[in-house]
């Protein structure tokens, strides 16, 4: 039981190697259009997630790296 559970397994995992990009490379420039993003001010997002790590001094937590009083 426990080799035929094995061979289950291995075959589900070994199954997930053989599917293709549902996205074709001519689409992908549509998926790049800035409308498609998630926020509506991406500069304003990384302004706001420099202060935080700049604040919280957390090492690696985000994409910058310090600490301070977050007056940059």
């Amino acid at each position: 039981m426990a080799r035929l559970s094995l061979i289950i397994i291995s075959f589900i995992f070994l199954s997930a190697c053989g599917i293709e990009p549902w996205v074709k490379p001519y689409e992908r420039e549509i998926l790049a259009d800035p409308i498609m993003s998630l926020s509506r001010d991406p500069v304003a997002d990384n302004y706001r997630q420099h202060v935080y790590d700049t604040r919280e001094g957390a090492r690696g937590a985000g994409i910058s790296q310090g600490g301070g009083c977050g007056c940059n």
